[in-house]
């Protein structure tokens, strides 16, 4: 079955929520879990789901996300798999950027027409979960449906931001609503108790069925919806709600764990809460790993220090007295003694500072890479190579909900420190 499939991954937009985070990178480009990428869960995902043929449309700031899949991504040449990127690029056809995810599958259709692929994924690169695709085909192929979304129960609070959908018996999608924000608007959308529980769902007051932005489409349909006047620029905006009537559209049910990470607090809550005891996503299960590129980084060496519910990863050193408590901590980071991280995510560094750089850097009274000694760091992202100083507090000590900074960004009350700023020693924010 999965060698009649072609995977498209979107590289999503601006990612402005996401901001500082993307200042520099693409949203499938940022980093999460200490050593992971976003990019890597549905690459990880379609490989785990023996869906080896993968495009990755990207348009913003997609240098380092080339760089990550060329160097992690090789398969044997004999299987016939590949990860490719298709760069948004200037046609015969079309000269603007994606006016959305419909318009980037359009742009790049002639890649589905060589392909002698049946069905089409179309999966997003900037969400946390774990999901076997081959689930989604089967419920596609065994309801002989033109396309299948995948949803997922959620709360009626949940619902303001996610496409909505209902379904009959069948699993028919009979009606789609686009981020409904009024309780008239939820209205026709909302399931009933006997649906979830003929389906095994304990709703738990979960009524409404959201859209996980995975779809399967028959490739035919896909290109004659693409092409149907007037041209759509949205799966979820334009395409779903005009071709229930004309098409066969199911709903996938799945009930495991998903989260969008589009905004610094989704994605700042993400990476804290993988530090749990039980983490409701793990990256290393029965039902596969997630993959990532191999960095060949030693073991962090770790003195006398107090770690509680922390994540380290490879290649860091920690000093002693220093005490982390619900953070994460990337790759090569150097932390000083005394320092207190707590609710934190640190993303790392790109390379080891040598010793005359660290010479320079004293000479010029910069702070070295990484986090100086005595420094208090609570409820903030550092992203890769910051320059934190010795005695600095980041604690968002006047609850500013959003405000910025020549070195700093606060997004609901999380301090971002972007990539390769300085904060000098004895700073306070």
């Amino acid at each position: 079955m999965h060698h009649e499939v072609l995977s498209l991954i979107l590289g999503g937009g601006r990612g402005t929520r996401l901001y500082p985070l993307t200042m520099l990178r693409s949203k499938p480009a940022v980093p999460i879990g200490g050593k992971y990428r976003l990019i890597d869960i549905p690459i990880s995902n379609c490989i785990n789901s023996e869906c080896h043929r993968i495009y990755v449309l990207t348009q913003f700031l997609s240098v380092s996300l080339h760089r990550h899949i060329s160097n992690t991504y090789k398969f044997d040449p004999f299987s016939k798999g590949f990860v490719e990127i298709l760069a948004a690029q200037q046609t015969n056809e079309a000269s603007d950027w994606y006016q959305g995810t419909a318009d980037a599958v359009r742009q790049n259709i002639r890649y589905v027409h060589e392909d002698p692929c049946r069905d089409v994924l179309i999966l997003s690169g900037d969400q946390l979960y774990r999901m076997d695709y081959r689930q989604l085909l089967k419920t596609h192929r065994d309801s002989n449906a033109e396309a299948t979304i995948a949803v997922m129960p959620v709360r009626e609070e949940q619902t303001h931001a996610l496409g909505l959908l209902s379904a009959d018996d069948t699993g028919r999608v009979t009606s789609f609503v686009e981020k409904p924000q009024t309780a008239a608007g939820r209205a026709p959308v909302k399931m009933s108790e006997a649906w979830m529980k003929q389906r095994g769902i304990a709703s738990q007051g979960r009524h409404y069925l959201a859209s996980m932005g995975i779809y399967a489409f028959q490739r035919d349909t896909l290109v004659q919806l693409l092409n149907a006047p007037p041209l759509a620029t949205d799966f979820g905006k334009d395409i779903f709600p005009r071709s229930l009537q004309s098409h066969r559209v199911h709903a996938h049910l799945f009930d495991g764990y998903w989260e969008d990470v589009g905004t610094v607090k989704s994605y700042h809550e993400a990476n804290v809460a993988l530090t749990a005891d039980d983490p409701s996503f793990v990256f290393h299960a029965p039902e596969g790993v997630i993959y990532t590129r191999m960095r060949y980084l030693p073991a962090s060496r770790i003195s006398q220090s107090t770690l509680d519910h922390a994540l380290i990863s490879d290649g860091c050193v920690i000093g002693a007295g220093t005490k982390i408590v619900h953070s994460v901590v990337g790759v090569r980071t150097q932390i000083g003694k005394n320092v207190v991280l707590k609710n934190s995510v640190v993303i790392g560094a790109d390379a080891y500072e040598t010793a005359h750089e660290k010479a320079e850097n004293v000479r010029r009274g910069l702070p070295h890479i990484g986090i100086g000694d005595d420094s208090v760091i609570e409820n903030a992202i550092l992203d890769k190579d910051a320059r934190v100083g010795a005695n600095v507090r980041l604690c968002n000590q006047d609850n500013i909900k959003n405000g910025e900074g020549p070195n700093f960004v606060i997004r609901d009350g999380v301090v971002v420190i972007p990539r390769s700023a300085i904060v000098l020693d004895g700073t306070v924010i």
